[in-house]
Protein backbone atom coordinates (compact mmCIF):
# COMPACT_ATOMS: atom_id res chain seq x y z
CA UNK A 1 0.00 0.00 0.00
CA UNK A 2 1.37 3.34 -1.11
CA UNK A 3 -0.73 5.50 0.56
CA UNK A 4 -1.34 5.60 5.14
CA UNK A 5 -3.87 3.64 6.47
CA UNK A 6 -6.14 6.57 8.00
CA UNK A 7 -8.79 7.94 6.72
CA UNK A 8 -9.41 11.68 6.08
CA UNK A 9 -12.92 12.34 8.79
CA UNK A 10 -15.43 13.11 6.50
CA UNK A 11 -14.58 9.64 4.51
CA UNK A 12 -14.35 8.15 7.48
CA UNK A 13 -18.27 9.54 8.63
CA UNK A 14 -19.18 8.54 4.87
CA UNK A 15 -18.39 4.96 5.56
CA UNK A 16 -20.22 5.03 9.05
CA UNK A 17 -23.89 6.10 6.87
CA UNK A 18 -23.35 3.66 4.45
CA UNK A 19 -22.66 1.04 6.27
CA UNK A 20 -26.40 1.99 8.61
CA UNK A 21 -28.00 2.32 5.49
CA UNK A 22 -26.67 -0.95 4.31
CA UNK A 23 -25.05 0.19 1.37
CA UNK A 24 -22.22 -1.44 -0.11
CA UNK A 25 -21.30 0.12 -3.62
CA UNK A 26 -19.02 2.60 -3.15
CA UNK A 27 -15.44 4.02 -4.83
CA UNK A 28 -12.50 2.11 -3.19
CA UNK A 29 -10.18 3.93 -1.17
CA UNK A 30 -7.64 3.83 -3.58
CA UNK A 31 -9.87 5.43 -6.27
CA UNK A 32 -10.67 8.17 -3.04
CA UNK A 33 -6.93 8.92 -2.60
CA UNK A 34 -6.78 9.62 -6.64
CA UNK A 35 -9.93 11.79 -6.40
CA UNK A 36 -8.76 13.69 -3.13
CA UNK A 37 -5.49 14.29 -5.19
CA UNK A 38 -6.85 15.34 -8.66
CA UNK A 39 -9.57 17.37 -6.61
CA UNK A 40 -6.90 19.02 -4.86
CA UNK A 41 -6.14 20.69 -8.51
CA UNK A 42 -9.31 22.18 -9.23
CA UNK A 43 -10.97 25.13 -8.70
CA UNK A 44 -14.59 26.09 -9.62
CA UNK A 45 -17.00 23.22 -9.44
CA UNK A 46 -16.53 19.57 -9.33
CA UNK A 47 -19.47 16.81 -10.06
CA UNK A 48 -19.99 13.45 -9.22
CA UNK A 49 -22.91 11.37 -11.07
CA UNK A 50 -24.36 8.78 -8.55
CA UNK A 51 -23.15 9.86 -4.98
CA UNK A 52 -24.67 6.72 -3.68
CA UNK A 53 -24.34 7.38 0.37
CA UNK A 54 -21.29 9.81 -0.61
CA UNK A 55 -18.46 8.11 -0.01
CA UNK A 56 -16.69 9.38 -3.00
CA UNK A 57 -17.79 12.55 -2.55
CA UNK A 58 -16.10 12.69 0.68
CA UNK A 59 -13.28 11.76 -0.99
CA UNK A 60 -13.36 14.74 -3.46
CA UNK A 61 -14.41 17.22 0.03
CA UNK A 62 -10.77 15.98 1.90
CA UNK A 63 -9.15 17.18 -1.22
CA UNK A 64 -10.62 20.31 -2.55
CA UNK A 65 -9.04 23.75 -1.66
CA UNK A 66 -9.83 27.84 -2.84
CA UNK A 67 -13.28 27.71 -2.17
CA UNK A 68 -14.05 25.09 -4.85
CA UNK A 69 -17.63 23.12 -4.41
CA UNK A 70 -18.96 19.90 -5.42
CA UNK A 71 -22.32 18.95 -6.75
CA UNK A 72 -23.19 15.66 -6.93
CA UNK A 73 -26.38 14.02 -7.99
CA UNK A 74 -28.10 10.25 -6.95
CA UNK A 75 -31.18 9.25 -8.41
CA UNK A 76 -32.13 6.97 -5.27
CA UNK A 77 -33.80 9.87 -2.90
CA UNK A 78 -32.78 7.43 0.65
CA UNK A 79 -29.68 7.46 -0.53
CA UNK A 80 -29.23 11.19 -1.43
CA UNK A 81 -30.70 12.01 1.71
CA UNK A 82 -28.09 9.61 3.57
CA UNK A 83 -25.31 11.26 1.88
CA UNK A 84 -26.39 14.65 2.03
CA UNK A 85 -26.80 14.33 6.40
CA UNK A 86 -22.64 13.85 5.91
CA UNK A 87 -22.87 17.31 4.21
CA UNK A 88 -25.76 19.47 5.70
CA UNK A 89 -23.19 21.61 7.55
CA UNK A 90 -21.35 21.85 4.51
CA UNK A 91 -22.10 25.46 1.94
CA UNK A 92 -19.08 23.36 -0.65
CA UNK A 93 -20.84 20.91 -1.12
CA UNK A 94 -24.58 20.37 -2.11
CA UNK A 95 -25.94 17.25 -2.56
CA UNK A 96 -29.45 16.35 -5.39
CA UNK A 97 -31.81 13.70 -4.94
CA UNK A 98 -32.06 13.64 -8.84
CA UNK A 99 -30.97 12.53 -12.25
CA UNK A 100 -27.58 12.94 -13.52
CA UNK A 101 -28.62 14.78 -16.34
CA UNK A 102 -29.66 17.67 -13.93
CA UNK A 103 -26.43 18.13 -12.99
CA UNK A 104 -25.71 19.84 -17.00
CA UNK A 105 -27.52 22.95 -16.59
CA UNK A 106 -24.79 23.49 -13.59
CA UNK A 107 -21.61 23.09 -15.66
CA UNK A 108 -19.48 22.88 -17.14
CA UNK A 109 -17.22 21.21 -14.52
CA UNK A 110 -13.89 21.21 -13.69
CA UNK A 111 -13.52 18.06 -12.47
CA UNK A 112 -16.47 14.74 -13.34
CA UNK A 113 -16.42 11.93 -11.50
CA UNK A 114 -18.98 8.78 -12.54
CA UNK A 115 -19.35 4.86 -12.80
CA UNK A 116 -18.84 3.05 -16.04
CA UNK A 117 -21.60 1.18 -14.36
CA UNK A 118 -24.03 2.26 -17.24
CA UNK A 119 -21.72 2.67 -20.44
CA UNK A 120 -24.84 4.14 -22.77
CA UNK A 121 -25.02 6.76 -20.22
CA UNK A 122 -21.12 7.96 -19.80
CA UNK A 123 -20.31 8.15 -23.34
CA UNK A 124 -18.08 10.57 -24.46
CA UNK A 125 -20.47 12.07 -26.59
CA UNK A 126 -22.64 12.55 -23.79
CA UNK A 127 -19.80 13.86 -21.17
CA UNK A 128 -18.11 16.03 -23.83
CA UNK A 129 -19.96 19.59 -23.23
CA UNK A 130 -20.37 18.79 -19.25
CA UNK A 131 -16.19 19.35 -18.68
CA UNK A 132 -14.66 22.51 -19.11
CA UNK A 133 -11.79 23.08 -21.23
CA UNK A 134 -8.96 21.33 -19.10
CA UNK A 135 -11.26 19.78 -16.96
CA UNK A 136 -10.87 16.03 -15.69
CA UNK A 137 -13.43 13.44 -15.95
CA UNK A 138 -12.63 10.16 -14.05
CA UNK A 139 -13.87 6.84 -14.53
CA UNK A 140 -14.41 4.28 -12.32
CA UNK A 141 -14.86 0.49 -11.93
CA UNK A 142 -12.99 -0.82 -14.82
CA UNK A 143 -11.32 -4.45 -14.69
CA UNK A 144 -7.21 -3.92 -15.66
CA UNK A 145 -6.93 -5.03 -19.47
CA UNK A 146 -3.46 -5.55 -21.06
CA UNK A 147 -4.61 -5.20 -24.94
CA UNK A 148 -5.84 -3.15 -27.41
CA UNK A 149 -8.92 -2.95 -27.87
CA UNK A 150 -9.41 -3.40 -24.43
CA UNK A 151 -11.63 -6.47 -23.94
CA UNK A 152 -13.98 -7.22 -20.82
CA UNK A 153 -16.22 -10.13 -20.70
CA UNK A 154 -15.34 -11.52 -24.33
CA UNK A 155 -16.26 -8.42 -25.87
CA UNK A 156 -14.49 -4.93 -26.88
CA UNK A 157 -15.23 -2.45 -23.96
CA UNK A 158 -16.71 0.32 -26.31
CA UNK A 159 -17.09 2.36 -23.65
CA UNK A 160 -12.98 2.50 -22.61
CA UNK A 161 -11.82 2.92 -26.24
CA UNK A 162 -13.82 5.44 -27.00
CA UNK A 163 -12.71 7.53 -23.46
CA UNK A 164 -9.26 6.65 -24.47
CA UNK A 165 -9.28 7.59 -28.09
CA UNK A 166 -11.49 9.98 -28.35
CA UNK A 167 -9.19 13.29 -30.10
CA UNK A 168 -11.04 15.80 -27.70
CA UNK A 169 -9.51 14.30 -24.22
CA UNK A 170 -6.36 13.22 -23.19
CA UNK A 171 -6.85 9.77 -21.43
CA UNK A 172 -4.99 7.06 -19.35
CA UNK A 173 -5.99 4.28 -17.88
CA UNK A 174 -4.46 3.66 -14.33
CA UNK A 175 -4.51 0.65 -12.41
CA UNK A 176 -5.27 1.57 -8.94
CA UNK A 177 -5.34 -2.12 -7.78
CA UNK A 178 -4.47 -5.41 -9.28
CA UNK A 179 -8.29 -5.95 -9.58
CA UNK A 180 -9.41 -2.27 -10.79
CA UNK A 181 -8.35 0.60 -13.19
CA UNK A 182 -10.05 4.06 -13.85
CA UNK A 183 -10.09 6.29 -16.75
CA UNK A 184 -8.53 9.17 -16.19
CA UNK A 185 -9.54 12.33 -18.99
CA UNK A 186 -8.33 15.99 -19.56
CA UNK A 187 -10.71 17.65 -21.71
CA UNK A 188 -8.51 19.20 -24.38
Amino acid sequence: MSAPPELPEIVSRAFDVSRRAGYVSFCRNETGRLLAALAATRGGTLAEFGTGCGVGTAWLRSGIRNGARILTAELNAKLAGAAAEIFADDPQVEVLAADWSTLAEHGPFSLLFLDSGIPSEVTVDRIVDLVEPGGIVVLDDFVPCEMWPPITAGRVDTLREGWLSDERFTAVEVMIAPDASVVVATRR
